[in-house]
């Protein structure tokens, strides 16, 4: 038994917490572990039984895990009460190289071994069990020894860790290889015991140009992939607990709503938002809280009075709070006219400037600010520097240099030379395909490999990785 409570469960995200507190029939909470901060767990997630889910331990690395994240899964399950510890049957990095992805495994033997000793010290520092998640892979290694079925039932046979079944990630990996979905998930349930599924992911995709399909966790759950959820349950002899995911582009309130309800009919469980469940929240989109603060409001105060007031003169009224000076002043007063003449300035300028008029247009005089505090009250001050910062950072990102001129990037073509190549053979079936935060993925012509196919060429597989990765979603 793996202790997470039978019914829908969904992915507890701080953008979504308040209206998933409206939602009464949740039965769990399914967190990131790389999200939280073990001591500041918040309130909101501890409403429900919980789930801890890893993204980072990189259990296929030849390596072996690293120490210090398998104590932050042990402190997140200790600091929430998680009656389940997930991660994902994939490596995220090797030779001390982030790849900021999850990557698929070789189905051999030896890969095999190395994910059986990796499970074994993990689960060594676990006070709950640890369930594993086959992922959505865009490729497969060349020189597989088994099919992911029966390199499954090796892995449970040998580790006895329960499965975490994202049904959404079986649709994926048979459409992208022209399989039938059904008969992929009939063959992994045909070689494993009652009780071996510990639960259940949901998720939605979307398809490229090139139609192959994205496990993205941000678009609807799509009718097939709920019919083959009502499939999968269909074979167990118990069903299991299912598990929403979104990672973004949140819909309206009602509409998360209705999703989770149409999970949770095709798992055969009753649909856990009541109606009218958190009337009058769920008529603008879900997001997160807007910031709040004393300066905020007052910035805003003020210029809802000035707009208000033309100019007039404002105090303040208590902490946030400012209301329009005496009505008795003026409100067109030296500050004010000054501002119509430069407004009628401009205005006048924009004229000439249209009728072709010639002469130099007067610019209208502006007011200097004063210098802000800094190296010896010279220099701009730290917004300034801040936009600055950003500015230059947008343009690298844009292919430009301060001067304007352009940055050569590198083509994705044969002639580009990845910083950090992997390069592995590959048959003539593989497609060149993007990768999320992995980079690019391409295939090359090999002169070093002869064929491996009847009837096709060599090729290789160049995998470019980023040395470093952001934080989790």
């Amino acid at each position: 038994m793996t202790g997470v409570p039978g019914g829908t469960g969904v992915g507890w995200r701080s953008a979504v917490a308040a209206v998933l507190d409206d939602v009464d029939g949740l039965a769990f909470h399914e967190v990131i572990a790389e999200s939280l901060r073990t001591d500041a767990v918040p309130a909101s997630l501890l409403r429900r039984p919980v789930v801890v889910h890893g993204v980072r331990l990189s259990p296929g690395s030849p390596e072996g895990v690293d120490p210090g994240r398998v104590a932050h899964l042990a402190a997140c399950a200790a600091a929430t009460g998680a009656a389940l510890v997930s991660e994902h049957i994939a490596f995220t990095r090797a030779g001390g190289i982030e790849a900021g992805h999850l990557l698929p495994l070789p189905r051999t033997r030896e890969a095999l071994d190395v994910l059986v000793a990796n499970v074994t010290a993990t689960r060594a520092e676990l006070d709950v069990p640890l369930a594993l998640e086959p992922i959505a892979a865009l490729f497969d290694w060349p020189g597989d020894e088994f099919d992911e079925a029966g390199f499954l039932h090796r892995l449970h046979d040998r580790t006895g860790a329960p499965l975490l079944l994202d049904v959404a990630n079986v649709f994926v990996n048979a459409r992208n290889r022209g399989r039938d979905p059904r008969v992929d998930v009939d063959a992994l349930l045909a070689g494993l015991p009652p009780g071996a599924v510990a639960y259940c992911h949901v998720a939605g995709h979307a398809a490229d140009a090139a139609g192959l399909l994205h496990d993205t966790h941000t678009d609807p759950v799509p009718d097939a992939v709920l019919a083959l959820l009502t499939h999968t349950v269909a074979q167990l002899p118990v069903p299991p607990p299912v598990m929403l995911e979104r990672d973004g582009r949140y819909p309206p309130a009602a509409v998360l709503r209705a999703e989770l309800d149409a999970v949770a009919a095709a798992a055969g469980y009753t649909a856990p938002c009541r109606a009218g469940a958190g009337a009058g929240r769920g008529a603008g989109p879900v997001a997160a809280p807007p910031r709040t603060g004393r300066a905020r409001g007052e910035r805003r105060a003020r210029a809802a009075a000035g707009r208000a007031g033309g100019g007039a003169r404002r105090r303040r009224d208590g902490p946030g709070r400012v209301r329009r000076g005496a009505p008795g002043r003026d409100p067109g007063g030296a500050a004010a006219q000054a501002g119509r003449a430069r407004r009628r300035g401009v205005a006048a300028a924009r004229r000439r400037r249209r009728g072709g008029l010639a002469g130099p247009v007067r610019r209208p005089l502006r007011r200097r600010r004063p210098l802000r505090p800094g190296a010896g009250g010279l220099g701009p001050g730290p917004r300034a520097r801040g936009r600055r910062a950003a500015r230059r950072r947008r343009a690298a990102r844009a292919g430009r240099t301060r001067g304007g001129a352009a940055l050569r990037r590198p083509h994705r073509s044969a002639t580009a030379e990845p910083p950090v190549p992997m390069v592995v053979p590959v048959t003539t079936g593989a497609i060149g395909v993007e990768v999320g935060a992995l980079g690019r993925v391409t295939t090359l012509p090999s002169p070093h490999s002869p064929p491996v196919t009847s009837g096709g060429s060599a090729l290789t597989l160049r995998l470019t990785l980023r040395r470093s990765i952001g934080p989790a979603p």
